[in-house]
């Protein structure tokens, strides 16, 4: 979801002259948003809901602190709040198990599936099949852009750790592609 660059700048204002009344902006136009990042990260809808809302809570908490330093810094702020919630959420609820049987990984690069025939609610969709692990280390790494030195540090894992669960992630992730296309 992009928020139109005018109306996060409006929305900046607001919060600089009187955070109450950018409340309501807020939530409008990022709504969406934020249960996106939150739906990336969890994969039951009660859990989005839930994260969604502790998500606004700790904006609408902390706005008075942010300061606008140009186009998209609202929207990156909010981002990585969400981000933030959604990963103790996760950490809060034992939820961040990771792999750490040895098995062998794919070497999927020989026979990378083809995503063609496949839409974008598809594949978000089948990212948010993966185990919770395997998903948060996929999102930080392939969305988010994060170094695995990042997110060992965000996740209490070895940076090794970061590296093998994005690599199992993505395997698992194209063996599901294969098998959702080869099913239609």
């Amino acid at each position: 979801m992009i928020i139109d660059r005018d109306k996060e700048r409006d929305i900046a204002a607001l919060i600089r002259k009187d955070k109450g009344s950018a409340t309501k902006e807020i939530y409008s136009a990022y709504a969406g948003y934020v249960a996106g990042i939150c739906a990336r990260y969890l994969s039951s809808d009660d859990d989005i809901k839930d994260v969604a809302q502790d998500s606004f809570v700790k904006i609408f908490i902390s706005v008075g602190s942010f300061r606008y330093s140009g186009a998209g810094s609202l929207t990156g702020w909010i981002g990585r709040l969400t981000v933030n919630c959604a990963l103790n959420y996760l950490r809060d609820n034992n939820r961040l198990r990771f792999a750490t049987s040895p098995f062998e990984i794919p070497d999927i690069a020989d026979d990378p599936p083809d995503v063609e025939g496949l839409s974008a609610d598809d594949l978000a969709s089948l990212i948010r099949e993966l185990p919770d692990g395997y998903r948060t280390v996929f999102n930080l790494y392939a969305i988010e852009g994060k170094k695995h030195k990042e997110i060992a540090k965000l996740l209490g894992i070895k940076e090794n750790s970061s590296a093998s669960q994005y690599l199992r992630a993505k395997a698992l992730l194209a063996m599901k592609i294969k098998e959702y296309l080869n099913s239609k």
